[in-house]
C-alpha cells in the first residue's frame, strides 16, 4: 500500500512540474527535489522521464476512464445516456489539458506517445459505447445494422473531434460557442442513427 501511494505521490508532483514547465523543460532531479524524495527512490519507481510521463498520462486516462463507467451505469434512456456520455468525455479531455497548463503542447506534439499509453482506455471506451448501443437497439430507439462497427465508428468520430474541441477551447472562444459546438457534434452523432 506504502509502496502505491509514493508511486501516485511521485506521479502527482511530476504532472505538477510538467504542467507548470513543459515535459522537455522538467528533469528527473527537478521531480525528486519537489517531492522531496532522492533521485534512487525517484529511479526504483520509474526508469526514466519519459515511463514517469506516461505514467503522468496513464493516470490522466484512468480518471477519464472513471467518469464514463459512471455515465455507463447511470440508469438513463440510452439517448439520454449517449448524449451525457459524449458531453463527459468532449469536457473532461478538454479539462484534462486544460488542467495540466503546459502539458497540453506535449499533449498536441507528441501524439504518438500519447496515443500508446492509451490503447487500454480506446478499448474501455469502446465497450461502454458498445453497451449504450445495445441497449438501445434492444429497446429499439437506435437503429443500427452493425452494433460493435458503430461502437468503434462512434469512438473514431469523437476521437478526432478532440484536438479541434480543445484547441478551440484554447483559442479563446466563448462559452457560448462551446456550447453550440457540443449541442452540433450530438446532434451529428446521435440522429445520425436514431430511429426515427
Amino acid at each position: 500500500m506504502a509502496v502505491l501511494k509514493t508511486r501516485e505521490f511521485l506521479i502527482d508532483v511530476a504532472r505538477q512540474l510538467f504542467a507548470k514547465m513543459g515535459v522537455g523543460n522538467t528533469t528527473m532531479n527537478d521531480i525528486a527535489q519537489a517531492s522531496r524524495k532522492g533521485r534512487r527512490t525517484l529511479y526504483t519507481y520509474f526508469r526514466s522521464k519519459n515511463d514517469i510521463y506516461l505514467a503522468v498520462i496513464e493516470s490522466e486516462l484512468d480518471q477519464l476512464q472513471q467518469a464514463l463507467h459512471r455515465v455507463g451505469e447511470r440508469n438513463l434512456e440510452p439517448e439520454e445516456k449517449l448524449k451525457v456520455f459524449i458531453f463527459t468525455r468532449l469536457d473532461a479531455v478538454k479539462e484534462v489539458v486544460r488542467r495540466n497548463g503546459s502539458l497540453h503542447a506535449d499533449f498536441f506534439q507528441d501524439v504518438a506517445r500519447v496515443e500508446k499509453a492509451r490503447k487500454k482506455f480506446d478499448v474501455e471506451e469502446i465497450q461502454i459505447i458498445k453497451k449504450i448501443l445495445q441497449e438501445g437497439v434492444q429497446k429499439r430507439i437506435f437503429r443500427l445494422f452493425d452494433v460493435e462497427v458503430s461502437a468503434l465508428t462512434l469512438h473514431y468520430a469523437l476521437k478526432g473531434i478532440e484536438v479541434p474541441y480543445i484547441k478551440g477551447v484554447f483559442d479563446g472562444k466563448e462559452v457560448i460557442d462551446r456550447v453550440r459546438q457540443r449541442g452540433e457534434i450530438v446532434n451529428i452523432l446521435l440522429y445520425g442513427i436514431k430511429n426515427c
